[in-house]
């Protein structure tokens, strides 16, 4: 099973485990509006577009509501768990979708009280460094301050720069999952070591980062 598949499955057991109206990190949705949304992604390409599109959010958040108005819970986890549309193919799904399901299955789990840090697989934390380190530059640019990424663990050190490139840099250290998570906007989230002047050190961890 690739990563891909093996992050929707276990995201899915999750939301079957905890149900609808529990707490997401994704701001103003709980489990029922993720389900939604990730439905609507793979399924209603029409209303795709306000995702990124601000003009263009009313359609989205409408086709979102309607889906949670139509499907019961379990049902739009059940559609979640089944890749529709183009995902179907595997090398597609696993092309945009390993990252997507890895965040947002955290995204479930570190919103509830009792969450701990996964120990992921080595060839899922490779390929996670991978993915940011060709998105870092995007994921940083709303950074008020320079920002350092170190990754621990995987034999290498590696470093991206991002943020403003003038003026205080902070460094931001762990393993690419957590960087990942950090860089994605979930800084309260993520275990990732922040170390840097306090002020800049601050600003970074209340910034709107992501993409």
């Amino acid at each position: 099973m690739t990563h891909a598949r093996s992050e929707r499955a276990a995201l899915c057991d999750l939301l079957d485990r905890l149900g609808p109206g529990e707490p997401t990190l994704c701001a103003g949705w709980d489990t029922y509006d993720l389900a939604a949304h990730l439905v609507l992604r793979e399924r209603r390409p029409d209303a795709m577009p306000g995702i990124a599109l601000p003009a263009l959010a009313g359609r989205t958040a409408s086709v979102q509501r309607a889906l949670k108005a139509k499907h019961p819970f379990p049902e739009l986890v059940g559609l979640v768990r089944k890749p529709g549309g183009v995902y179907r193919l595997s090398f597609l799904d696993t092309a945009v979708n390993t990252i997507e399901y890895f965040v947002h299955h955290e995204d479930v789990r570190r919103a509830q009280p009792d969450w701990a840090p996964r120990e992921l697989p080595a060839d899922l934390e490779d390929l996670i460094w991978k993915r940011l380190s060709g998105m870092a530059k995007m994921m940083l640019r709303r950074s008020p301050v320079g920002v350092v990424l170190h990754r621990r663990g995987g034999g290498a050190r590696s470093v991206v720069l991002g943020g403003a490139q003038q003026g205080p840099k902070v460094e931001v250290s762990g393993p690419a999952s957590e960087l990942l998570l950090f860089c994605f906007g979930r800084q309260e989230h993520s275990r990732a070591e922040v170390t840097g002047d306090a002020e800049a050190v601050e600003r970074l961890r209340s910034a709107r980062l992501g993409v």
